[in-house]
């Protein structure tokens, strides 16, 4: 197992998804158990699912200077940047540290594939993409790291990871790297992912979407329900921020099990946990809350249930928040990290929308009500196909470390 590492402060976080802007409006819809899903009408032919869409985007472009990297993800992007404050925040450790020193570090996994999408469906004469669509910069996963960084005017180390649902976690971990290594003193991490034909109909092939919404941890689960969002956070040297919340650890592994289906056993979902208490030098027992992974598809919720239940004391709390934003794939990372630090922050355990009759291996644990409760250490698990796993630990200031 690692070393307890130096833990970060989280001096400015950001969340944008079908339950609204910021983190106001999540908080709000986690406790009262309103979700945000929809049935779907935005595929370019009909699919009979349910979807977490943020409203209005369409009548939102970028302003003129960035409109160059014009399309929906950087759309979303641009607005989740302009929520609880993130810009200032950014900026100012722009001012505090150098625009050099400052990393921006983005996950997801389509990047502005829906803008590719829109151009091969709307291919002139000559099989050519049309004009507004001959944009390079825009037709690869860099993408949102590029636009990020631009958008910000920082110009540290800039670098975009797609490891599926597990991107905008993984993240944090390189966050914490660069800064310990002396390659950047503070580093904007985050994740946009934004609704699009590829990934709708790409789950549906694979016989992974519920005409439903869906229900993490039902025993009468049957499939996932796909959701965009947009999240960032602004993480430095703890002594930077001393009342702020911490990244106190992680864990990544990789299974290298199978394309698509987690390992049976949960290893390397395991031994990411496992290391993210390691790092963070706290003990399974004193969690509080951990956000799961949690799709609703029938494997990934029923390893991940025992595995839950075979590591952590039957008083540890544990929900899926899919339910109300859908999984938002490369962006559910850093999307379900803000979720965990509202816990923190607020006290907010949040129920499992969509669940009433939770799987056995985990019922003790599951919380199917949204409650109140003092908590000073929250996990967050993000589960990528492949098996790449990744866990993020935080910790309330001043508690446990």
């Amino acid at each position: 197992m690692p070393e307890i590492m130096p833990a970060l402060a989280i001096s400015a976080f950001t969340a944008t998804s079908a339950l609204g802007r910021g983190l106001a409006a999540h908080a709000d819809a986690l406790i009262a158990m309103r979700g945000g899903l929809e049935p779907n009408r935005i595929s370019s032919r009909p699919l009979d699912c349910w979807v977490g869409r943020v409203d209005a985007l369409e009548s939102e472009p970028l302003p003129e200077p960035l409109a160059g990297w014009e399309s929906r993800n950087n759309r979303l992007a641009w607005t989740g940047l302009n929520q609880d404050g993130f810009v200032a925040a950014a900026n100012a450790a722009s001012t505090r540290y150098g625009a050099r020193r400052i990393a921006v570090l983005m996950g997801t996994s389509t990047g502005s594939i829906a803008t590719t999408e829109a151009g091969y469906r709307d291919l002139d004469d000559d099989g050519r993409l049309p004009p507004q669509a001959r944009r390079p910069a825009i037709h690869c996963l860099h993408s949102l790291g590029g636009f990020v960084r631009e958008a910000l005017d920082l110009h540290g180390p800039c670098m975009t990871v797609s490891t599926a649902c597990s991107s905008s976690a993984k993240v944090f971990a390189m966050a914490s790297r660069l800064i310990a290594t002396g390659w950047a003193d503070a580093a904007v991490v985050g994740g946009v992912d934004t609704l699009c034909d590829s990934v709708l109909f790409g789950f549906n092939a694979l016989e992974l979407v519920s005409a439903a919404p869906c229900r993490p941890f039902d025993v009468a689960r049957d499939g996932i329900s796909i959701g965009e969002a947009a999240g960032f956070a602004l993480l430095e040297r703890a002594e930077q921020a001393p009342d702020a919340p911490r990244l106190a650890g992680y864990g990544e592994s990789s299974d290298a099990y199978h394309m698509s289906t987690p390992h049976p056993q949960g290893a390397g979902a395991e031994l990411a946990m496992r290391e993210a208490l390691a790092r963070a030098g706290i003990t399974a027992g004193q969690v509080g809350y951990i956000n799961l992974h949690g799709t609703a598809t029938r494997k990934n919720d029923e390893v991940e249930a025992a595995l839950v239940a075979r590591l952590f004391p039957a008083h540890v709390r544990v929900s899926s928040t899919k339910g109300y934003t859908g999984h938002t794939l490369g962006a559910a990372g850093v999307l379900e990290a803000a979720i965990a630090l509202l816990a923190l922050d607020h006290g907010i355990v949040p129920g499992t929308l969509g669940c009433s009759r939770p799987e056995p291996a985990c019922a003790q644990q599951l919380a199917l009500q949204s409650s109140r409760a003092g908590i000073d250490v929250a996990l967050s698990n993000s589960f990528g196909f492949g098996g790449n796993n990744a866990c993020l630990a935080f910790v309330r200031a001043g508690a446990c470390t």
